[in-house]
């Protein structure tokens, strides 16, 4: 008998240990760090120290830059323990290839973006992570997109949902996109950067309700 998978689960934007132990308490999958300045997420060097030393077994400790310089990226993973990278910016799929980990790029969903293409040109990325397109703003908007864009040629398999998500609406837009994984942040925050740990709870159990 066929089985559905498991959708997989991010928590973007963690900047304190104990939102990460509560993310990965409550089943999360994986964790995000910022390392962008002006983002209202980014964490020190020291910060995600901490945070990575805090996790459990089996939980992803992901890295999200966006056009930062290669020797940036280098100078990261010489002092955090990443095991993924997320390069939400205009990173070429060379640039993104060149840091000895797995990674996954973000592709915001301006009305041409076509997931499709954009895939093939990122074939060695684990996953594409589709976001809402903002002109000024890499991620973290809290907006959704229309996800009927998103077609079956995109590859389900590497599909990582962002944009909007809530507990409110995951369930709906599982249920729409089918996407391997979700990914969120602001939708589980009480503040920027400050997670609630009674929303990631909520968050989590409407994904495995789906």
């Amino acid at each position: 008998m066929q089985t559905t998978p498991r959708t997989r689960v991010k928590i973007c934007g963690i900047t304190r240990v104990e939102d990460a132990l509560a993310a990965s308490d409550a089943g999360a999958d994986a964790i995000g760090l910022v390392f962008y300045g002006k983002s209202p997420r980014n964490v020190s060097i020291e910060q995600a120290q901490a945070i990575v030393a805090s996790l459990p077994a089996f939980v992803t400790c992901v890295g999200l830059f966006v056009n930062a310089m290669a020797s940036e990226v280098e100078a990261v993973l010489r002092q955090v323990g990443l095991d993924l990278l997320q390069f939400h910016g205009d990173e070429s799929p060379v640039y993104c290839q060149n840091f000895s980990r797995p990674y996954i790029k973000a592709l915001r969903m301006k009305a041409d973006a076509d997931p499709a293409v954009f895939g093939a040109g990122h074939a060695a990325a684990r996953g594409l992570l589709l976001d809402a397109w903002e002109p000024d703003q890499f991620g973290g908007t809290g907006k959704t997109f229309d996800w009927q864009r998103i077609g079956p040629a995109a590859g389900a398999s590497r599909i990582i949902l962002a944009g909007g998500l809530t507990p409110a609406n995951v369930a709906g837009a599982i249920t729409t996109v089918r996407p391997w994984a979700v990914d969120v942040s602001s939708g589980v925050e009480q503040a920027p950067g400050i997670k609630s740990h009674q929303l990631i709870e909520h968050f989590i159990s409407e994904v495995r309700r789906v």
